[in-house]
């Protein structure tokens, strides 16, 4: 049986279209490992495919969930093995394309994940906590907690922050103590590469391309029907921006040139989620 192929690399490198060039003619489904495309009503800011590329290569794992619903890496985790499980029994081959470094990790680490439901409780006493005693507080006593956790996240991710807190406060354990792995050993990794400056470039166009195609008035819409900004959702490069450009906060100069830097700086930190600890792992540069 063949390897399943994961193609990885960081924003705006090519990997949508060297995976549906690579399936095209190939008895191939694609799983998308993109925590940002599985939400409706966010196509142009999440680079999803369209609807030509959809119908050349069947796709999973996006336009599944609201922006206001949840679907966490458990769930990932889940459902992509499931999928893979289906796609192979149908005889056709199974690609992973992302994405989201987590989302890669859990799968190829073959993680079970302690499927720990949200505390209302819990959460709003650390949210109450974040207002009072800030989020440079909040990830100390994470990394004090788990410090392997807290290494995996931003320090100013404060959604991942507390949500790792609670995880700690209702199990009474760490993540990582109720996190199980083994190695798959049937997964290969792609790495798509690119000259830095090109990247560079790739993603001004990008950003550029998403404005005129219309990044604006799909964020207008997501404000009309009533989702707030402190969604995870919403938060995501490109939403945040337009929205507190929609809301007077910043000059559409500053949004597009905001959205410009965080990816760029998303790409530099993106490539080294796939990069540290897949040493095991068959890598092919792909330029």
């Amino acid at each position: 049986m063949n390897k399943i192929k994961i193609i990885v690399g960081a924003t705006a490198v090519g990997k949508t279209a060297y995976a549906i060039n690579y399936g095209v003619n190939r008895n191939v489904q694609i799983i998308s490992a993109d925590s940002r495309q599985i939400y409706k009503g966010m196509d142009i800011g999440t680079a999803k495919p369209n609807a030509k590329e959809l119908s050349l290569v069947p796709h999973h794992l996006i336009d599944i969930i609201l922006p206001t619903e949840k679907f966490s890496v458990y769930d990932f985790a889940e459902q992509a093995n499931l999928l893979v499980t289906q796609i192979r029994e149908q005889g056709k081959e199974p690609i992973i394309v992302g994405g989201t470094g987590l989302y890669i990790n859990a799968f190829i680490n073959n993680f079970t994940f302690p499927n720990i439901k949200t505390n209302p409780e819990v959460r709003a006493k650390l949210r109450d906590r974040l207002q009072i005693e800030g989020k440079i507080a909040l990830y100390k006593e994470l990394q004090q907690l788990d410090l392997e956790v807290a290494q995996k996240i931003n320090p100013n991710d404060t959604n991942r922050i507390i949500r790792a807190l609670e995880i700690i406060d209702v199990s009474g354990a760490s993540h990582q103590k109720l996190t199980q792995s083994s190695c798959r050993d049937d997964c290969e990794i792609w790495w798509l590469d690119r000259d830095r400056d090109f990247l560079y470039k790739l993603i001004e166009a990008r950003v550029d391309v998403m404005f005129e195609s219309g990044l604006l008035d799909e964020v207008e819409k997501l404000i009309h029907k009533g989702y707030p900004d402190d969604l995870p959702a919403m938060q995501a490069i490109g939403y945040k921006e337009a929205s507190l450009y929609l809301r007077g906060a910043i000059s559409k100069t500053e949004c597009l040139a905001s959205i410009k830097k965080r990816t760029r700086n998303f790409a530099l930190t993106s490539g080294l989620v796939f990069i540290l600890g897949k040493v095991k792992l068959l890598i092919k540069a792909l330029i």
